[in-house]
């Protein structure tokens, strides 16, 4: 991947997909689960968005089963998506410490008396 941020929805596939592998219905519900219903990945943009992280090396088909004559494909993160993933989750973290900061910084400064 590039030093572009991650889109959220990228973030959230890779980030069901690294606990284990899932198929594609598992990874909407845990993304759903995850973001406490406020995402609800389609389907068409699930399968889509795993065509194009498996392009890019982020992660792979791990199995394949038939369910009810359906075939059903379990993905897994790759030692590149996992990289990726870790990345991301570090370049978000440092966001959110520096928003913490001068959240903590203005709350001072009002305690102080200074007006903002």
């Amino acid at each position: 991947m590039t030093d572009t941020p991650m889109r959220e929805p990228t973030f959230l596939v890779l980030t069901a997909l690294a606990e284990e592998p899932r198929h594609g219905y598992a990874v909407i519900e845990d993304v759903a689960a995850m973001t406490g219903g406020r995402v609800r990945l389609r389907a068409g943009t699930l399968y889509a968005a795993l065509d194009r992280l498996r392009a890019e090396g982020l992660i792979e088909v791990d199995r394949e089963e038939v369910v009810q004559s359906r075939l059903r494909r379990y993905y897994r993160l790759t030692g590149a998506g996992e990289q990726s993933l870790a990345t991301e989750t570090a370049r978000l973290r440092d966001q959110a410490a520096i928003a913490e900061r001068r959240l903590r910084a203005r709350h001072t400064t009002r305690l102080g008396g200074a007006t903002t």
